[in-house]
């Protein structure tokens, strides 16, 4: 299924048209804020406004800085979130810093996040290897995976990671956004 901005209402999906309308491949490393427009947009709205209807429309607004690349911002409000949602963003921030063992950390205080299962079956789709037995989402697993695809800009195995990359940020993000209703 394809991902649908329009889900999260006029603004959102306004502000996600600046740049791929939710379908953008963010760098596994580095990159820097991919709509200047975006980020102003942003922040001329509070969560609240942004996501009226969100079960964590702090966390969705972390997400939503992520999406543009606005590390600093995305990590801003991510560490100020102390729920495994805000984990997961932190942990996701650390691993495009790229900081694995910060990454690490944050994926340990998420502990079993409900995206997982779902991450899993579309990561299995995209063909990402999978080492767990019981084919569940292994986010440590998933770090390794990106840092040897940094290693390897042109290669199969990074263009599985960047694929998988945004499906874990569609599925977070609407988790957070929308509670998981699948926009896509």
């Amino acid at each position: 299924m394809k991902f649908d901005p329009t889900a999260y209402g006029p603004v959102v999906a306004a502000i996600l048209a600046l740049d791929g309308g939710g379908e953008r491949f963010m760098p596994l490393a580095e990159g820097r804020c991919s709509s200047p427009d975006a980020l102003k947009r942003i922040q001329a709205v509070s969560p609240k406004v942004l996501f009226p209807h969100s079960r964590a429309p702090e966390a969705a607004l972390s997400g939503l800085y992520l999406y543009f690349s606005c590390r600093e911002q995305a990590h801003e409000v991510a560490q100020s979130i102390h729920t495994p949602d805000g984990a997961y963003w932190h942990g996701i921030v650390h691993r495009q810093e790229p900081d694995p063992d910060n990454a690490r950390y944050w994926f340990r205080q998420v502990g079993s996040h409900p995206v997982f299962p779902e991450l899993a079956k579309m990561a299995e789709a995209i063909g990402l290897p999978r080492h767990d037995p019981q084919d569940r989402w292994d986010p440590f697993e998933f770090i390794a995976i990106c840092d040897q695809a940094r290693r390897q800009p042109d290669s199969p195995l990074n263009q599985l990671a960047l694929a998988t990359q945004r499906a874990e940020w569609q599925l977070l993000f609407d988790f957070c956004a929308r509670g998981g209703s699948n926009a896509f």
